[in-house]
C-alpha cells in the first residue's frame, strides 16, 4: 500500500512537471503502463486527476481544494513571524504586523527596535485608521464602496501639524499609496516618527495584511526611512509567497525595478 501511494504522489509531481502522458509517466516511474493506468484511475474516481479526449492528463478539482485549503490555513501571523525577526534584526527598527477586522486595524506583531526610544504600540492595540502607514495599506484593499463607508465613518483629530484630517485627503493617500505600493506616515501621528508600510497578500490575491517599519527622526531623517523600502517590499514579497501569492507580470516587473520613492512628496 505504502509503495502504491508512493507511485501516486510520484504520477502526480510529473503531471505538474507537465509529462503527463500514460507513455511518458510509465517510462519516468518506471513500471508497467497497466499500473500506472490503475493508480490514475483511483485517483481520477477521487477527482485528484483529470483526463482529456487526447488521453492526457492533468490535475483536477480535488487537488486545488486540497491546495487551497491548505493555504487558507496558514496564520499569516505564523508565516510572517521569522520575515519580521530577520527584517528587525537588519534595519535596527520598530516592525509592525497588522491586519483588519470590522472597521478596525489592529496591530497583530511587532518586533521591538535596538533603539532607546520605544513607540507606544502594542499587540492587539488597534492602530489610527488615518495617521498610520499600516492603516492606509489594509484601507487600500477595500472595496471602494465599503473604504468609502469607513473613511466618512472617522472622527479626525489633528494629532500632529501633518495629520490628514478630512475624508477626501485620506481617500486621496490611501489611492495613491495603493498604486505606488506602499504607504507611509509621515510624522502624522507623532512628530518625532516616520513610517513605510507594505501590504502582504494572500494566496487569492487579496490584502491579507500590513507590515511596517518606524523610525524616530532622531534616528533617521524621512529620507533614510524611505530608503529602507526595498528591504522592506523584500520581506513582504517573501511573507505573500510563503501565504501562496503569485505576482502577475505587472507586479513582478515593479517588484524588480524597485519602489518610486517620490523624496518631493510629502504625504499630503
Amino acid at each position: 500500500m505504502s509503495q502504491s501511494l508512493s507511485r501516486a504522489l510520484d504520477l502526480l509531481r510529473e503531471i505538474v512537471s507537465g509529462n503527463n502522458s500514460l507513455d511518458g509517466m510509465s517510462q519516468v516511474i518506471g513500471v508497467h503502463k497497466t499500473t500506472v493506468l490503475r493508480l490514475l484511475n483511483t485517483l481520477e474516481e477521487h477527482g485528484f486527476v483529470t483526463r482529456d479526449g487526447a488521453f492526457r492528463y492533468h490535475l483536477g478539482r480535488a487537488m486545488f481544494d486540497l491546495t487551497q485549503t491548505a493555504l487558507e490555513d496558514q496564520d499569516v501571523r505564523n508565516v510572517a513571524s521569522s520575515h519580521l525577526r530577520a527584517l528587525g534584526n537588519a534595519t535596527g527598527q520598530t516592525v509592525h504586523l497588522a491586519a483588519y477586522d470590522d472597521g478596525a486595524v489592529f496591530y497583530i506583531d511587532k518586533v521591538e527596535s535596538r533603539q532607546p526610544l520605544r513607540m507606544y504600540s502594542r499587540v492587539g492595540l488597534p492602530a489610527s485608521l488615518y495617521a498610520t502607514g499600516v492603516a492606509k495599506v489594509l484601507l487600500g484593499g477595500l472595496d471602494p464602496v465599503e473604504r468609502r463607508r469607513i473613511v466618512d465613518g472617522i472622527t479626525f483629530e489633528a494629532y500632529t501639524e501633518k495629520t490628514i484630517v478630512t475624508a477626501e485627503g485620506l481617500l486621496a493617500e490611501i489611492e495613491r499609496s495603493t498604486e505606488r505600493g506602499w504607504a507611509e506616515d509621515h510624522e502624522e501621528h507623532e512628530s518625532f516618527m516616520n513610517c513605510v508600510a507594505a501590504p502582504v497578500f494572500g494566496p487569492d490575491g487579496r490584502i491579507a495584511a500590513a507590515v511596517s517599519i518606524s523610525v524616530p527622526t532622531a534616528v533617521l531623517p524621512h529620507s533614510g526611512v524611505r530608503a529602507l523600502l526595498p528591504q522592506l517590499l523584500e520581506a513582504t514579497a517573501a511573507i505573500s509567497a510563503d501565504l501562496g501569492y503569485s505576482p502577475g507580470p505587472a507586479v513582478a516587473l515593479r517588484q524588480a525595478q524597485g519602489p518610486d520613492t517620490d523624496l518631493g512628496h510629502t504625504g499630503h
